[in-house]
This record gives structure tokens, C-alpha cells and sequence, in this order.
């Protein structure tokens, strides 16, 4: 390389004409450093000369094996994909979202076992039009059943499963959840 490259006139070391070394550095230091810069840059030059030969090398293999573009795109999400599973978050979050699964099917499990026994409850129960107290009609009604004691244990199970799941705020930790002093 020429040392016309570098900038100012240089002498055959490689130090400007007229420059003067920075304070703490001997004329002999400075001279010596210069020479190693200019090295050092010749070799960075270099470097990046056979970055460019490998990575035109790694392209015409690829070329030649059928590697194009969309399969090395699908390979690299495929790694990408492989490495978020590993990462700890994702199987934080993985075990998370499991036991809100697990506890969101004990719910509905129990809200079906509740539903089954009012259905008991509802069979148990004399079936008449002849106008009795407490008819069929009667027991389907709202205000009837929310007063039955299957569905006090369903509505308490539910509120249960909704604070398992949902968590609770510092005011509502103050109070159980299925306590009847609701806002």
C-alpha cells in the first residue's frame, strides 16, 4: 500500500512531516505506533478482502446444494423458534398458562358436577299442574334456583376458581372470596 493513502506527506516511517508526538510519547514511540497502525489497517484491508471471497465461496455452495433464500429464511425461523422454547421465559410462561388450564377444567368440571346435582335436585322434586307450591315451573325460575343450595355451591366454586385464576388485588385479599360482602 502506498503511504500517500494515509494522508499527510509521510516519511519513510510513516510519520507526518512537522508533527509533533503527544505529550508522554518519545518521537520513537509515536513512529513505532504509526507503523503498527498502518499494519493493523493493512490488515483490516485484508480481512475484509477475504470476508468478501468466503462469503461469495458460501453463496455459489449454497447456490449448488439448492439453498435459496426461502429455505435459509425457514431454517432461521426454525432455529429462532427452537431457541424461544428453550428460553426460560417461554416455559415460565408455558407452565403458567397449564395451570390456568388445569384450574379453568377444574372449574368447568365442578360447574358441571353442581349442574348435575340441581338437575337431581329438579327430578327429586313432585311434577304436577294441579297447582301445588312448588312445581316444576316454579323450581326452573331463577330466584329459585339461585336460592337452592346446589347452586349457592356452584356460584361459591365459580367465585373460588375466578380468584385462583384471575388473582387478587391487595383490597380484595383483605376479604375470602366467597364471603357475601360484596360491593
Amino acid at each position: 500500500m502506498d503511504s500517500s493513502e494515509h494522508g499527510p506527506s509521510m516519511s519513510s516511517t510513516g510519520v507526518a512531516s512537522g508533527w509533533n508526538p503527544p505529550p508522554g510519547l518519545t518521537e520513537e514511540e509515536a513512529e513505532e505506533m504509526q507503523v503498527e497502525l498502518i499494519k493493523v489497517e493493512d490488515e483490516i484491508e485484508t480481512l475484509r478482502q477475504v470476508l468478501v471471497a468466503k462469503e461469495r465461496h458460501a453463496a455459489e455452495l449454497k447456490r449448488r446444494l439448492g439453498i435459496g433464500p426461502l429455505s435459509e429464511i425457514k431454517q432461521n425461523l426454525t432455529k429462532g423458534w427452537h431457541e424461544v422454547q428453550c428460553s426460560n421465559a417461554y416455559k415460565r410462561t408455558q407452565e403458567t398458562l397449564s395451570q390456568a388450564g388445569q384450574m379453568t377444567s377444574a372449574a368447568f368440571s365442578s360447574m358441571g358436577s353442581a349442574i348435575r346435582n340441581q338437575f337431581g335436585e329438579m327430578r327429586a322434586l313432585p311434577y304436577s299442574n294441579s297447582g301445588s307450591n312448588f312445581s316444576m315451573r316454579h323450581s326452573l325460575s331463577m330466584p329459585a334456583m339461585r336460592n337452592s343450595p346446589s347452586f349457592k355451591t356452584f356460584e361459591d366454586k365459580v367465585e373460588n376458581m375466578k380468584y385462583k385464576v384471575m388473582g387478587q388485588s391487595n383490597e380484595e385479599s383483605d376479604r375470602s372470596p366467597t364471603s357475601n360482602n360484596a360491593p
